[in-house]
């Protein structure tokens, strides 16, 4: 089976955990924890832009933006890629709205 591109880009990205901050931006995000979240906080605001405007290729863009800077906080943080699926696995057990209410009463 082939592996999955976001598994093969994390992979990528550890790689890079240690390069020089000036030749590599995912070095240069994960040395700046600020830095990181505001782009996360950019990403996020750019797509929902497309994602009003109905722009498909904007959506494409940002999406893949965004993707590329959740791998690299998951990377900050210690997260494995399989610990997302993981959790997306469960939730495909229950409907959106049970999973939501679940989240919920965990939490009061």
């Amino acid at each position: 089976m082939t592996e999955h591109i976001l598994n093969s880009l994390f992979k990528n990205l550890k790689t890079r955990k240690n390069f020089d901050t000036n030749k590599s931006y995912t070095a240069k995000l994960l040395g700046n924890p600020n830095l990181l979240a505001k782009k996360i906080g950019e990403e996020s605001s750019e797509l929902i832009i497309d994602i009003v405007n109905n722009n498909k290729t904007g959506i494409i863009n940002e999406s893949s933006d965004l993707l590329y800077h959740l791998l690299v906080c998951w990377l900050s943080s210690g997260v494995e890629p399989d610990e997302i699926w993981e959790e997306l696995s469960k939730r495909t057990l229950m409907s959106g709205i049970e999973e939501k209410k679940s989240r919920i009463l965990e939490n009061e």
